[in-house]
């Protein structure tokens, strides 16, 4: 009985079309790879606009009524800026009672305004209404914004509204 025994090996054709058809599928893959990482970075700067909005907003409702227009960005104690009703930047008209001021960090501009009541002053305001906005560039150069507001009251506010 003569049985014959086959070992042949895979062709140098087969081994070429397997190698594309992997390198394909990989092509592929690298590309799904590289479209999640790009969402998951537009998705980690819009968390982190979100962060400073509400960090701006969480400042303004902490500090006390009369340091209320002033900024302390870099925390040593003295004021960086302090916000006016002029007109210039965010402020589109000056003397309407509303008080902005803004700042720029890592490719997030974050502005906040503070609004006084209607023909008050800020002083005798017995409501404000502060406002925070980040904005950036999403992916496709598309400007992007987070909006965050609340409401706070004068706590020596006394008369009549």
């Amino acid at each position: 009985m003569n049985i014959y025994r086959r070992n042949e090996g895979f062709s140098l054709i087969e081994v070429m079309v397997a190698m594309m058809i992997s390198g394909i599928a990989l092509m592929g893959a690298l590309g799904a790879v590289e479209i999640t990482s790009r969402y998951a970075q537009q998705g980690g700067l819009s968390n982190k606009a979100m962060e400073l909005a509400q960090a701006r907003l969480e400042v303004k409702r902490s500090v006390r009524w009369q340091f209320l227009l002033e900024d302390d960005l870099d925390h040593d104690g003295t004021p960086d800026s302090v916000m006016a009703d002029d007109g210039q930047g965010a402020d589109v008209i000056a003397g309407d009672g509303i008080y902005t001021a803004m700042y720029e960090r890592d490719g997030i501009t974050v502005v906040w305004t503070i609004e006084s009541e209607p023909q008050r002053t800020l002083h005798t305001s017995g409501l404000v209404a502060i406002r925070a906005v980040a904005s950036f560039a999403n992916r496709r150069g598309e400007r992007r914004a987070v909006h965050v507001a609340t409401l706070r009251a004068n706590p020596s506010y006394v008369g009549q509204r």
